[in-house]
């Protein structure tokens, strides 16, 4: 049986979901550390973190009201997929308004995080999703 059927986007936005959920009280490093490939990487505030360094600055941040929109699934083979969305919520206090990419591989029987990427949304990349759209 392939990795890769007709619920595929359902079953990524849940995942998705469960990690900002996570992340909403504290314990985002706890969920990323099952979440994530060992060799994993989140591409963040113009920094690239390893799976271990997220795990550490995410237990304890809490991101709050968080919003997903504009998701879209593109299948890369049949165990790899990228979740694409923009994010609005907050951090610590402070409003986001990003697009992000989080590419999925399926092994062992679930889906994990194999890198996540975040990009602010300004005036000039929501106008040119809107064109894509």
């Amino acid at each position: 049986m392939t990795a890769i059927t007709d619920d595929l986007p359902a079953q990524l936005i849940r995942h998705e979901h469960d990690t900002w959920q996570a992340m909403s009280t504290g314990e985002g490093g706890t969920h990323l550390q099952q979440a994530m490939l060992p060799d994993a990487v989140l591409v963040i505030d113009g920094s690239v973190i390893a799976r271990g360094a997220a795990v550490v600055a995410f237990d304890g941040t809490t991101w709050n009201d968080c919003t997903m929109t504009d998701q879209r699934v593109v299948r890369l083979g049949e165990r790899a997929a990228m979740l694409a969305y923009r994010l609005r919520g907050m951090r610590d206090d402070d409003p986001i308004d990003v697009w992000a990419t989080t590419t999925y591989v399926y092994g062992d029987g679930r889906w994990r995080v194999g890198a996540h990427q975040q990009s602010p949304a300004t005036v000039a990349t929501v106008a040119a999703a809107a064109a894509v759209g």
